[in-house]
């Protein structure tokens, strides 16, 4: 074969692929160009999407900031005179129900934020500090089953105490228990284990929380919890150790 025909050859070929690839790139145009604006519609809303909420994020957080804010605000001293300008409350409650009602604005309007998270469990301590227990429950169960595990042990151990003070040992102890198996950075396993072995005291059982308190003093020897599991072990060489200072 000369070269003259392989080149044609060659030029046939190069034809005929380039035709079947234009036929082709006709055929499914319609379905690339779809497929195109799908893909960059997607895009759109996940750029919006990300706009969007940490606009909503950052506004969260001013929202929070000022409800935190007013919850500091200090408490009127009667024996002490208020300098001028400065805000008060007259009472806990009375601070707790107006910084109350900001955390909950905070929480409706942005509850999928973590400051909205955030907020609906200072709504929670707001109502206990009110005296507004089942409100309070009601509030801190839902952070309690919460995504956040930091935020969900800390109103646990703040739904323990409300059972705590209202005569609810037994749900108490379990929320400790609760702690003690999966802690967190904000609910340390040694603090849990000291709030229950003082529950069992209350309840006159020395021996569980005498256990509690080896057991800490053991393996937490030089740490806080063990100082004070020591301390209640020996409570007069605490008492000497006092004097002694």
């Amino acid at each position: 074969m000369d070269q003259q025909t392989k080149a044609a050859l060659k030029q046939d070929k190069f034809v005929s692929t380039t035709t079947q690839g234009i036929e082709w790139a006709e055929e499914h145009r319609r379905s690339m160009i779809g497929n195109g604006a799908i893909i960059l519609a997607v895009i759109l809303v996940v750029v919006i999407g990300a706009v969007v909420y940490n606009s909503r994020s950052d506004a969260a957080s001013v929202a929070f900031g000022a409800a935190m804010q007013e919850y500091q605000t200090p408490l009127a001293q009667p024996d002490q005179p208020t300098a001028p300008g400065t805000k008060t409350y007259a009472s806990i409650a009375e601070r707790a129900k107006a910084s109350g009602a900001l955390f909950q604005a905070v929480a409706d309007k942005y509850g999928f934020t973590p400051d909205g998270q955030n907020a609906r469990y200072f709504v929670g301590l707001t109502y206990l500090e009110d005296g507004q227990n089942q409100q309070a429950e009601d509030t801190l169960k839902k952070v309690a089953g919460g995504w956040d595990g930091e935020l969900a042990g800390l109103a646990k151990f703040a739904l323990a105490q409300l059972y705590r003070n209202t005569g609810r040992d037994a749900q108490a102890i379990d929320l400790y228990n609760q702690i003690i198996k999966k802690p967190t950075s904000t609910t340390p396993a040694e603090l849990a284990q000291l709030q229950l072995a003082d529950v069992y005291q209350s309840e006159g059982k020395t021996d569980d929380a005498n256990k509690i308190y080896a057991k800490l003093k053991q393996d937490d020897a030089k740490g806080a919890a063990g100082m004070i599991a020591t301390e209640k072990l020996n409570p007069s060489a605490g008492g000497q150790a006092a004097q002694a200072q």
